[in-house]
């Protein structure tokens, strides 16, 4: 069957729609065969050269956690400051789960990253883009099984490197914070925040060349 029917293919396109970057979180656990499956999407995610570079820490020691949750937060402290005028708005978010979710994974990059050149030749940085993939797919079947999920990136690499024993070469990408909800938001948090809204897509869709704001629209 090439072609998935109707109600399928309605279905990936809401839970693409609908997926969020969820900050709250109720107590408990995941059930291990949901976050089995959960991982297994993850890792069925696209790869440049095959190099499948994402490895996946779960984090069940909660000293460890409480280890994360102080890197999480001695970042936002210093996002805040260096956000200037909007420091008092971005202190009022709540940016990170860590605490309250009910599963806390960290997505890192593998080491010895450089012996694989298909395709990073000269775009080393497919890697990342590669682990990015895996974790969407992770995002989406999260939603698909109604778990939320927060991807938290306020931390110092290097520090939370060192604190998960991470070989040299090897890099933290993201604090996942999974776990089950009382709502889905009806939005993306900061558009509900007032703190960005979406941009349209037609400002980002551009034809046969790079489009200057000021050349107007693509029919223009």
């Amino acid at each position: 069957m090439r072609r998935y029917t109707d109600s399928d293919i309605a279905a990936v396109y809401r839970v693409i729609e609908e997926r969020r970057d969820m900050r709250h979180f109720l107590s408990g656990g995941l059930d291990p065969a949901l976050l089995g499956r959960l991982l297994r999407a993850a890792h069925l995610g696209p790869s440049v050269g095959f190099m499948q570079p994402w490895r996946f820490i779960r984090i069940t020691d909660q000293e460890l956690r409480q280890s994360v949750y102080r890197l999480v937060d001695e970042e936002r402290r210093l996002t805040a400051v260096a956000l200037g005028e909007r420091q008092d708005d971005f202190m009022r978010l709540k940016v990170e789960g860590v605490l309250e979710c009910g599963e806390l994974l960290v997505a890192a990059l593998m080491d010895r990253r450089e012996a694989h050149v298909f395709g990073r030749r000269t775009m080393p940085e497919m890697d990342l883009a590669s682990v990015a993939c895996a974790i969407q797919n992770l995002w989406l079947a999260a939603r698909a099984e109604g778990v939320g999920m927060g991807w938290v990136s306020l931390f110092d690499p290097a520090q939370l490197g060192q604190l998960l024993a991470l070989p040299l070469g090897a890099r933290p990408v993201a604090v996942l914070c999974l776990g089950h909800v009382g709502e889905f938001y009806s939005e993306p948090m900061l558009q509900q925040q007032k703190w960005a809204e979406r941009q349209p897509l037609e400002t980002m869709v551009f034809e046969n060349r790079w489009r200057n704001d000021e050349e107007g629209s693509p029919s223009g």
